[in-house]
């Protein structure tokens, strides 16, 4: 459950009264009114084939599942570490200290569970490491001081310019990394299992977001997000910000069913000219909220949870830099372009009458999937239902105001990622130094030495040429040495 956030206190209130655990003394009613909003949309429809209660993950399950994410299924699955697309001995070299002692806190944990359970062990977990030589960084430089407000003339890296293979190898430090970082904060993680849920076979709600991306790209290539969420993202923004309450005020329930069929039928084909601002923000909520794996994810939403158990209001926003570079591609763009569009219902708050806290309110219930408890609820349940609302809004208030630092790649992380690739290279180079070069290639190979280029240039008569560089050089000197060549 979410819990409020730190240097706050909550009393167990109904609903429809005034909460004052925030300091601004924010009205809870918006929160609620959301809330009767979402169950009255569900009124008349057949329930999700889902699971009410998620049944934690035994230990053996957790550890396995958390080695994986950090990259080192290898030692999980016992696979050819050259067989794998990033060897795990790459990814090890490059950890820290702290974040050596996380990966074999978890292997040892993996190891006693199995032999408690009488089977057969990896290996020791001294084995693993014995030929490691991890990257030696202060502690106070990986996990509680790389965080800063800096402006983006610094030459900060985001995520959006690192390549597919960068970005697997970013999500295996960050994984490690944020497990290091909030066991050093004292915050213990829970995972569940996610629920089961009927999959639907076409139309726009309740489909994952790369099914929808995968058709969308036929029509339109290059899309970073589902077209129809992008329709109702600029519905919104050029007639929904001005209009007040938009994102609070609820549209006609039988008017929203009436415009998801027919978003299903027709997709971004409507006739967008019909629907209303609250409409599109009903429409926008709903396709969230629908989505099979939650746009925060099953594997992190427990994590973003924890995040609320960090005293530190800093350390909150580095726990969720941490977590939106572990968010998948589809997931992250998505995100973004909501957290986008929030800033911009904040601005226009003098016309829409939407501040922050408000904005932060209504999205609580839509990115944490709510439950209802039934209407006899005890103090304890009023005051828990109080706790995961407040606390869903200083998350979403923290994602909002920080946004840009969330896809910022810290410089720590992205040294280590070098890292990696070099200990990948060196071990691919030894790889191919055990098989012997064609004998020509050899011969080429021992005429060039230092200080010397192959350039290639397929247009003109002689291709390929090779250049012996000096100080004085320029690139107009090996041109003119191709078109001697072509005269």
């Amino acid at each position: 459950m979410l819990s409020s956030p730190p240097a706050t206190s909550s009393s167990p209130v109904q609903p429809s009264h005034t909460v004052t655990s925030d300091p601004r003394h924010v009205t809870m009613e918006t929160y609620w009114t959301e809330v009767q909003s979402i169950e009255e949309e569900k009124e008349g429809e057949e329930e999700e084939d889902e699971e009410d209660e998620r049944k934690s993950m035994d230990e053996v399950e957790l550890e396995e599942a958390w080695l994986t994410e950090a990259g080192l299924f290898s030692l999980v699955m016992g696979s050819a570490e050259d067989t794998d697309p990033l060897p795990a001995g790459a990814l090890l070299s490059t950890l820290t200290r702290q974040q050596v002692a996380t990966v074999k806190r978890r292997l040892d944990n993996y190891n006693e569970t199995l032999r408690k359970r009488n089977r057969q062990p990896i290996r020791d977990v001294r084995d693993v490491f014995a030929q490691v030589r991890h990257w030696d960084v202060p502690w106070v430089c990986v996990s509680v001081g790389y965080f800063a407000p800096v402006s983006p003339s610094q030459g900060l890296t985001c995520v959006d310019d690192l390549s597919s293979c960068d970005l697997i190898q970013l999500s295996f430090i960050s994984h490690i990394e944020l497990s290091t970082f909030l066991l050093a904060l004292g915050i213990q993680t829970k995972r569940t299992r996610p629920p089961r849920r009927r999959t639907r076979d076409g139309g726009v709600f309740g489909i994952p977001l790369d099914s929808l991306l995968e058709n969308d790209r036929k029509k339109f290539p290059g899309a970073k997000v589902p077209v129809v969420f992008q329709k109702l993202l600029t519905v919104l923004e050029q007639t929904g910000l001005q209009t007040e309450g938009i994102l609070r005020v609820p549209g006609s329930a039988a008017r929203l069913k009436h415009l998801r069929r027919e978003l299903d039928r027709c997709g971004w084909g409507l006739d967008w000219s019909t629907v209303r601002p609250v409409e599109a923000a009903g429409l926008l909520k709903l396709f969230i909220r629908e989505l099979p794996i939650p746009l925060l994810t099953h594997t992190h939403l427990s994590t973003y949870r924890c995040v609320l158990g960090i005293s530190a209001v800093v350390h909150q926003v580095q726990a969720l830099q941490l977590l939106s570079l572990l968010l998948p591609e589809a997931h992250r763009d998505v995100l973004g372009a909501l957290l986008v569009f929030l800033r911009k219902v904040v601005s226009h708050q003098d016309q829409n009458r939407m501040s922050l806290w408000n904005v932060s309110m209504v999205m609580a219930p839509n990115l944490f999937a709510w439950r209802q408890r039934g209407n006899k609820r005890s103090v304890a349940k009023q005051r828990e239902e109080m706790e995961e609302a407040v606390g869903g809004a200083h998350l979403i208030r923290l994602m909002i105001i920080h946004q840009d630092l969330l896809w910022t790649v810290p410089n720590f992380l992205l040294s280590q990622v070098r890292q990696m690739n070099q200990a990948s290279n060196q071990k691919q180079s030894g790889l191919s130094r055990t098989r012997r070069l064609p004998k020509s290639n050899e011969t080429e190979t021992k005429k060039l030495c230092e200080g010397v280029i192959r350039v290639h240039a397929p247009l003109h008569t002689k291709v390929s040429m090779a250049i012996q560089l000096d100080d004085q050089m320029k690139a107009r000197d090996v041109t003119a040495r191709f078109e001697s060549e072509n005269r």
